[in-house]
């Protein structure tokens, strides 16, 4: 599927479902945990609310990164202390070559996490929805959590809800998570999930979940809230 092939109908189905933003209540500290990349946007998102009292553990998770060869969660790491973030508040996860590994490597500080009472905030980039269902699939007893999400740049050009079509790059990576997820959770390799009061649910069963929405590529994976149906 290219963005030639794509209706306007179409494009709001996809943005919709691979839209993450899932923020905590306004005022409640969380766990953040940061999957890896090479751009710096979860840094700034993460830095910003611990000094606002609302990160009081981030978990930076990466490995090598294949394009500019640098160590993803060792660099989130240092760009944080240089924001006035303490070490001690700092989980450094820098062996993961996937997204799955980024949460599978963070098993006890999200663990860690869990056991002091904090829910998880995922940071990623906003189509990046294979983030959530990595958390859900990989994380035991993970029941409702949160997402926050950044706009990425390639090629120069800011990928956003509304430029993706038009972006190659962007276009790309947005269409293999409509493909994917579907794909994945109807394999039975990444749990279902349900956004549900603006939070991220983990949906065991249908009857805990409700049905799923029909005549809906996407419905099998994600019933989501009257705002967001597509």
């Amino acid at each position: 599927m290219s963005g030639k092939d794509l209706s306007s109908e179409e494009i709001h189905k996809i943005t919709s479902f691979v839209d993450i933003e899932a923020p905590p209540p306004q005022g409640e500290p969380t766990a953040h945990i940061l999957f890896g990349t090479n751009q710096t946007q979860p840094v700034e998102i993460a830095a910003d609310r611990y000094h606002k009292g609302l990160a009081p553990l981030i978990i930076a998770t990466g490995g090598v990164n294949r394009h500019n060869g640098i160590v993803e969660a060792q660099v989130f790491r240092d760009l944080l202390i240089e924001r006035d973030v303490p070490n001690a508040v700092i989980r450094c996860e820098d062996q993961a070559a996937n997204t799955w590994q980024n949460v599978e490597f963070s098993l006890p500080y999200v663990r860690e996490a869990l056991g002091s009472g904090l829910r998880i905030t995922a940071v990623s980039k906003w189509y990046h929805r294979r983030t959530v269902h990595c958390l859900a699939s990989v994380v035991p007893g993970l029941d409702l959590f949160y997402a926050i999400s950044w706009e990425p740049l390639y090629s120069d050009e800011v990928v956003d809800r509304t430029s993706w079509p038009s972006i190659p790059e962007g276009r790309r990576r947005v269409v293999r998570e409509w493909e994917e997820i579907p794909r994945r959770v109807t394999e039975g390799s990444f749990t279902v999930l349900r956004r549900i009061n603006g939070a991220w649910k983990v949906c065991s069963t249908t009857r805990r979940c409700g049905s799923p929405l029909h005549g809906s590529r996407a419905s099998q994976v994600d019933n989501v809230e009257p705002r967001d149906r597509h």
